[in-house]
């Protein structure tokens, strides 16, 4: 379907985030450690190459990007915005 709205100027794109400092990871980690989530997500961030959490403001801008007219080309795409977490495999 992406390539037969691309004409129409139409683009169709994924946003695949990693691990994003939300209510919902954070509720995660308070599963691991009640009482000290930030160390248990200093723990899972050990194995991503930016060593932190992404934060949400820029899982937006990604979006904004995408959704702005200086990214009319990118279609059909896939985006990971996980700090290279992806990347390592």
């Amino acid at each position: 379907m992406t390539g037969q709205n691309a004409e129409h100027r139409i683009s169709i794109n994924a946003v695949a985030p990693g691990a994003i400092l939300t209510d919902m990871v954070i509720g995660s980690f308070k599963q691991i450690n009640p009482n000290d989530w930030e160390s248990a997500s200093k723990e899972f961030v050990k194995d991503n190459p930016a060593k932190r959490l992404g934060e949400p403001k820029e899982v937006g801008h990604l979006v904004a990007f995408l959704l702005s007219g200086e990214a009319p080309f990118i279609n059909g795409a896939i985006i990971p915005i996980d700090g290279a977490q992806s990347a390592k495999y």
